[in-house]
């Protein structure tokens, strides 16, 4: 008998097509209802209920009540980043969704990884930060460095030492599906994220399900500022 990780049975969880469908949605960082996972899955809410309860049991979903109503989400960011690396190893392979279209381009360019900017744009200020020397990066080691934490506090009054996380580390490297690369993940990916929503430079799209961030006109020029052009 061999000894160590299981990855059979997690690998067998996320395989299952609507099992699959239901851990996507969630890559949103929205909590969603059974009844919402099921629509997202295309089958019946008593099939997504033995679905969710499955996933539940292996550690990939957490659930939360609230009133009459419970809500589900990924369990862990690790869970996202295990999602966003099986898009990367599908791209690469060929095996795309049939769902194309005017937001595609998109997608690419700026999205929500879990709860962090993914895309064109994330992997962009991830080099950027690097090349600031603001992060230091060897393998998925990221390091903040004293000049990045001044960075942090003087362009976007984000205090590092708030960001302490007991099973999070501060940074770390995420790699990004469509652009093949790393951006930046962690307390601080996530932290990053929600300052440019608070500063309006970025809103999450409202269609239901979708991932895509879209810069404003102004936030693209500031983000460009700190992190280099987009052009």
């Amino acid at each position: 008998m061999k000894a160590g990780p299981d990855i059979a049975m997690i690998a067998a969880l996320v395989g299952d097509p609507a099992r699959a469908n239901m851990l996507m949605a969630l890559m949103t960082g929205r909590a969603l209802t059974a009844s919402e996972l099921a629509v997202e899955a295309g089958i019946t809410p008593q099939t997504a209920s033995s679905h969710l309860s499955k996933l539940e049991a292996g550690g990939l979903l957490e659930q939360e009540k609230q009133g009459r109503h419970r809500y589900y989400r990924l369990s862990d960011p690790d869970v996202a980043g295990l999602l966003e690396g099986l898009e990367g190893v599908a791209a690469r392979a060929g095996h795309m969704r049939v769902r194309t279209g005017p937001k595609d381009p998109a997608l690419r360019h700026a999205r929500i990884c879990y709860d962090h900017l993914a895309g064109d744009l994330g992997v962009q200020m991830l080099d950027s930060m690097k090349k600031q020397r603001l992060l230091r990066q060897s393998k998925q080691a990221i390091e903040l460095t004293v000049e990045g934490k001044r960075f942090l506090a003087d362009s976007l009054q984000i205090s590092a030492e708030t960001l302490t996380h007991p099973r999070r580390p501060l940074c770390k490297a995420c790699l990004d599906w469509s652009e093949r690369r790393h951006h930046l993940a962690g307390t601080l990916g996530a932290a990053m994220m929600t300052r440019f929503t608070e500063l309006k430079w970025a809103a999450r799209d409202t269609t239901p399900g979708s991932r895509v961030v879209n810069f404003s006109r102004t936030g693209e020029k500031r983000f460009a500022a700190l992190f280099g052009d987009a052009e």
